[in-house]
């Protein structure tokens, strides 16, 4: 990563320093005292616990200076207003002075996965960093960029948002040269409204990117679809329905564990195989595809590394535990990737248990959405476990989609669903276990394979 002197970092943050500490170098950057790495900038900031309070620990740990509101004496630090702000500054300083180019990838649904399948592909051909994890938002992709090596060539950022003005903000740090937008869903709805509200938060990452900055949409939106007609800046489109997009996935045989599609750009195609279940996974391959090609990745480097990619922990991980087949899915949940997820559990044979939890940020369409989740669960389950405020909307649903009564149970509390699912499983079911990552899911499945 590169080494930046805090003389340069109070540059591009017009923070104040003691001119006897200008020299001071640090390498990345971290706001968990308990987590700072030797040579670090401590960032001190505002939450719950002021930030501050943790300088002693973090300068003990080995951090080299300090980001801060206020004086904390003779130690080395940037003294800021707002250091979440000043974070932001820094990060772009950096990503400036690094050069590399850099992918900013949004969307209600698969941006994570689309990351990872982006940076296989760029991988190939290009030293690539990127944000790991959920690092999404305001502190934590800055902090992906503080901590990324000096000779990164391509960053690939994801840009995750709740509210207006987010992704702006970030899309204004990073400045992406291409702009990807996975989808336009309903996740985040409580806070912007309407899916046209949601459309135009995601297109906020427009106003950061460069004047020849590539779009790459998803042409079987129809929220996104057309937008080119609308827009100056060159748009492409992925698909894999839409016989007008420049990059098409078609021909797509699913088999358990596999996904087989053409992968159509113009007049040339190539096979691909995803070890991967799940139809929308092969959308998020064409994003990636259209990425690679628009960085000049060769088709043949691009297949190899799609074949290859293996997903995210949390993430669609298939296992076999306790005679049942798992269907570990818990990194977080929306309508649209809880319907996707259930489409997978629909096509696996034997008896089929779904274990979910509520999903999150709906706002006043969280009891129609769990209604409808609940619907499509009696579709593809025997049985149904539902945890959380909105659990008895998913219970309701699935009854009224014919489930027997005694098949769906609703939940306030995981230890009697953990109890519950022990008691109800029998040897060759298949269990997905799903839901927003405020809901802890991951917990449940811990408790179920837990040896009494």
């Amino acid at each position: 990563m590169g080494t930046i002197t805090l003389q340069q970092a109070a540059q591009w943050c017009g923070g104040l320093i003691d001119q006897k500490y200008k020299d001071v170098t640090f390498l990345g950057a971290g706001n968990d005292s308990r987590k700072i790495q030797p040579g670090q900038l401590f960032i001190a900031l505002q939450g719950e616990r002021d930030g501050h309070e943790f300088i002693p620990m973090a300068m003990e740990k080995g951090a080299a200076a300090v980001l801060c509101s206020r004086s904390v004496g003779d130690i080395p630090c940037i003294i800021v207003p707002d250091t979440r702000k000043a974070l932001g500054d820094i990060a772009r300083g950096e990503r400036q002075r690094i050069g590399m180019k850099v992918v900013g990838i949004t969307g209600s649904v698969g941006k994570s996965t689309t990351k990872e399948m982006v940076c296989a592909v760029l991988s190939q051909k290009y030293k690539v960093s990127k944000t790991p994890a959920n690092h999404n938002n305001d502190i934590g992709m800055p902090m992906a960029i503080l901590s990324m090596p000096e000779d990164t060539q391509v960053a690939v950022l994801e840009m995750g948002m709740n509210h207006f003005r987010e992704i702006a903000y970030l899309a204004s740090i990073g400045q992406p040269d291409i702009g990807v937008i996975t989808n336009i869903g309903t996740m985040h709805i409580e806070h912007l409204g309407s899916q046209q509200g949601i459309l135009q938060a995601k297109l906020e990452i427009l106003e950061g990117m460069k004047e020849d900055g590539v779009m790459i949409f998803n042409g079987d939106d129809p929220l996104l679809w057309n937008l080119h007609r609308q827009q100056e800046r060159t748009i492409e489109y992925f698909s894999v329905q839409n016989p007008e997009c420049r990059y098409q996935g078609s021909d797509l045989v699913a088999e358990h564990g596999s996904l087989r599609f053409l992968a159509r750009i113009g007049t040339t195609e190539f096979p691909i195989e995803l070890a991967l279940e799940g139809e929308h996974y092969v959308s998020d391959a064409m994003a990636a595809v259209g990425v690679g090609v628009t960085l000049g990745v060769e088709p043949e480097q691009i297949r190899q590394a799609l074949e290859r990619f293996q997903n995210m922990a949390g993430r669609q991980e298939i296992f076999q535990a306790k005679d049942c087949t798992i269907i570990k899915d818990c990194y977080n949940a929306g309508p649209e990737s809880m319907a996707a997820a259930l489409a997978v559990l629909g096509n696996r044979s034997g008896r089929r248990v779904a274990v979910l939890g509520d999903m999150l940020e709906l706002g006043v369409c969280a009891p129609a959405e769990h209604y409808r989740i609940g619907r499509i669960a009696a579709e593809k389950a025997e049985l149904v476990l539902a945890y959380g405020p909105n659990s008895s909307r998913i219970v309701s649903g699935a009854i009224t989609g014919g489930l027997p009564e005694h098949m769906a149970k609703s939940y306030d509390q995981q230890d009697a669903l953990v109890e519950d699912l022990r008691r109800m499983v029998k040897p060759g079911d298949v269990i997905l276990v799903k839901g927003s990552r405020g809901m802890r899911m991951e917990l449940v499945l811990e408790g179920f394979l837990e040896e009494r």
